[in-house]
């Protein structure tokens, strides 16, 4: 798609987050003629989860021609792409549309201030200014920072102890005894390859959850040409869209008693009865009782099959404890371990990395008062110039796509205020709120209110989930746009500094060898 190019002076952009969006984010606004933009990314290289989850067996839920951009088709190996591909997918995006030198590796970014007098943000790593632009992007996404279990114990685990997205490739597991907290979309991953590499595998599971079959697999040789042809690329995107949105229209996917809901109940059900036939204690123990996505279904056709293995072992309690060799579970039972594999998820909250210090001095977080809200997931009122991609109430569904309407909307915004010559803009209170009533009545009698999960915020209101398909969510990305914003025409005292896309000094950051191999 041929993004208009601007002819209004050049604000400054800085985007946080390397993965799918900060990277959409930075390819489709230098395409719309915007060459003032920086990425900020605090690993070594590209990806943001991508880069970090690199755990054996991490692959994409979603079909891989639909996590991927519309406008930068591939030729994927799989069904389902796994970690590696994707981070060569992702370089190639970069090196593609010419993106390298935009992008500042190894940043961490700790807060975000905004300066009333000078109508930009500065940005600051401890209590270094790495960074000052007028609009901010934060792309980090919601489920990228590790969720560190806090048991009693737990630092004087003699074996080694890592978090699935901060994984070892050093630590050497083979044949030892390794034990698995969690059961959810990382554990189904991570325990059907440990169960090749481990002598024994524990998995400690604190509640089944429900596991349908993903159907993955590798593409054969001429299912791989045929994707060399966009138009199959398109054919099968549209198609995996519409599947999907079959499903979620109206949000019946999520309302226990609809057709869909009890439909893919049912095959759950026989998912389970199927493969795990003739073990009536683990039918038993993986069998739900919330109601069908109530909590985030896990997509998988090997967790099952590996708990069947001679060398798995499936505890169906949770953590209670951990001493110098082993854990202790919640009814007091001691299992002796060699390491310790946290897949105990991310914090489900927004912006945890860095803080966010709007007009008067008053944070972000404060603002929000544990009841994350914004407008299309994308604005927070008497927010200016800040933009959030993957924001509250956007979770679900489609993730890229979901981006990629979020990055055309936040695109439009920053280009409606260039040619308007405003300093700032953001969106009406008013908007938000009757958003947000819609929103929240749209949600009431979903199974999105099973209370065990992670979709609600700190008051209790559903604040990461999206009630509809991608089509009404796309409809709303288009028709709700500058009435809604409000603009200000502030003098400033800064001065438009040089272009920042100039960073050619950053390669000393990239002393990973895949940032290498995937540059070259």
């Amino acid at each position: 798609m041929r993004l208009r190019r601007q002819s209004s002076p050049q604000p400054t952009i800085a985007i946080i987050g390397g993965g799918f969006g900060g990277i959409g984010a930075l390819a489709r606004l230098t395409q719309a003629g915007f060459n003032r933009v920086t990425l900020l990314e605090q690993a070594p290289g590209p990806g943001g989860t991508w880069w970090h989850n690199r755990y054996p067996g991490a692959e994409v839920d979603t079909p891989s021609v639909l996590y991927s951009y519309s406008w930068m088709p591939w030729k994927w190996s799989r069904t389902h792409v796994r970690q590696a591909e994707l981070q060569e997918y992702l370089a190639a995006v970069l090196s593609k549309f010419d993106l390298w030198g935009c992008i500042r590796f190894g940043v961490q970014v700790e807060r975000v201030v905004w300066d009333e007098a000078r109508n930009e943000y500065a940005i600051w790593s401890g209590a270094t200014l790495i960074a000052t632009a007028q609009h901010v992007i934060s792309a980090v996404g919601l489920l990228g920072d590790p969720k560190i279990p806090k048991w009693e114990g737990l630092e004087d685990f003699r074996g080694p102890v890592v978090h699935s997205a901060r994984w070892d490739h050093d630590m050497d597991l083979t044949g030892l005894r390794v034990g698995v907290v969690g059961s959810g979309s990382t554990a189904a991953q991570l325990v059907p390859a440990l169960s090749e590499i481990a002598g024994e595998v524990v998995v400690f599971q604190r509640e089944p959850g429900w596991v349908v079959p993903k159907n993955s697999r590798e593409y054969t040789a001429s299912e791989r040409r045929a994707l060399e042809s966009s138009f199959a690329q398109r054919f099968l995107r549209t198609k995996f869209l519409l599947l999907r949105e079959r499903d979620q229209i109206g949000g019946a996917l999520w309302r226990e008693g609809t057709a869909v809901n009890t439909a893919a109940r049912a095959g759950a059900l026989a998912h389970i009865n199927r493969v795990l036939e003739g073990r009536p204690d683990l039918i038993a123990a993986v069998t739900p009782t919330h109601p069908f996505a109530g909590k985030r279904p896990v997509i998988s056709d090997d967790f099952y099959p590996a708990l069947r293995k001679s060398n798995v072992t499936l505890v169906a309690r949770g953590v209670k404890g951990v001493d110098v060799d082993g854990v202790v579970d919640a009814d007091g039972e001691h299992h002796a371990l060699d390491a310790l594999i946290l897949a105990t998820g991310f914090k489900a909250d927004f912006l945890t990395t860095y803080d966010v210090v709007t007009e008067g001095g008053k944070t972000l977080h404060a603002r929000w008062n544990g009841d994350e809200t914004a407008f299309l997931g994308i604005m927070v009122a008497d927010v200016p110039n800040f933009f959030i991609l993957y924001g509250p109430n956007t979770n679900g569904g489609t993730i890229v796509t979901n981006l990629e309407l979020q990055i055309d909307y936040v695109v439009a915004a920053i280009s409606s205020t260039a040619r308007r010559r405003a300093s700032t803009i953001e969106i009406r209170p008013w908007a938000l709120q009757a958003y947000d009533r819609l929103l929240q009545k749209r949600l009431r009698g979903t199974t999105f209110e099973f209370e065990n999960n992670y979709y609600r915020s700190a008051s209790g209101r559903i604040s990461t989930q999206w009630p509809e398909g991608v089509i009404s969510y796309a409809i709303l990305t288009k028709l709700l746009r500058w009435p809604l914003w409000r603009y200000g025409f502030h003098m400033s005292e800064s001065n438009l500094p040089e272009p920042v896309c100039q960073f050619d000094s950053q390669t000393e950051n990239n002393d990973d060898p895949l940032v290498e191999k995937v540059h070259k």
